[in-house]
């Protein structure tokens, strides 16, 4: 483990989930990350970088944010559109660099993002697939419900439906979200604890648009799927969120 340099995080999902949000403030970072090929040249175009903010880039392309060089992520998109050749490889990368002999290019976690814009269809044929056919082998995945804060709109309408003024729907709309994230997170995890390679944790995330948002439960909730205590070390070292987590996880060991 000594020889693994930094910390290498596959992040998945469908476009306009959130990603890059996610991203900046797991690296405490409001500037787009830096973009290297697999031979650690910089991707200077523009239009790659557009590309990817779009969801369409290659997969062995390396984000790196300045503020915190130890994470390198890995965006995988544009199979949830149906495109067999995407799919193919996108677990072709997995498939390789979760056994790959060159430690420092090992996929140490995988976070697989779910939108809560879209609560109506939040598992789909995109995400059983993934779950049934790519076997991901030591490296686990954790599955992020992204968005969350778009289910209070929802809880306010479905309030307002019930006959309550706007002012009472306001009031009482945070226990109504609560109530709807509780429906869908089981929802989710009854889809997906079913597939054949189920994901090894949940997180809820919200508010992931603010500078300050918290990431110290899904730090938390990463490392405690780790199954190897060196990695576990590794990521609690390289993240930034929380000084306690270091504390906590060094007193562990």
């Amino acid at each position: 483990m000594k020889n693994i340099k930094r910390f290498r995080i596959l992040v998945m999902g469908r476009a306009n989930a959130g990603k890059t949000t996610i991203l900046q403030r797991v690296c405490n970072s409001t500037d787009k990350p830096e973009i290297f090929d697999g031979k650690g040249n910089k991707v200077y175009s523009y239009k790659k970088q557009k590309c990817f903010q779009r969801g369409h880039h290659d997969i062995k392309h390396e984000l790196v944010f300045k503020s915190n060089p130890g994470f390198v992520f890995h965006d995988s998109c544009g199979f949830e559109a149906g495109s067999t050749e995407q799919f193919d490889q996108m677990r072709s990368f997995v498939v390789d660099r979760a056994a790959t002999e060159k430690v420092n290019d090992r996929v140490h976690a995988i976070w697989f993002c779910i939108p809560m814009t879209d609560y109506h269809r939040t598992v789909t044929a995109a995400e059983k697939k993934f779950f049934n056919e790519c076997d991901t082998g030591h490296v686990p995945v954790m599955v992020l419900l992204t968005k969350v804060d778009a289910l209070y709109l929802t809880a306010v309408r479905e309030l307002l439906d019930q006959g309550l003024t706007i002012v009472e729907a306001k009031e009482r709309a945070p226990e109504k979200q609560g109530k709807l994230l509780e429906k869908w997170l089981a929802h989710v995890k009854d889809e997906l604890d079913k597939c054949k390679y189920p994901p090894k944790g949940y997180v809820t995330l919200q508010k992931m648009h603010e500078e300050k948002a918290e990431c110290t439960v899904l730090m938390e909730t990463t490392a405690n799927v780790m199954n190897e205590e060196g990695l576990q070390m590794i990521l609690i070292s390289t993240q930034q969120a929380s000084i306690l987590l270091c504390i906590q996880y060094a007193v562990r060991k």
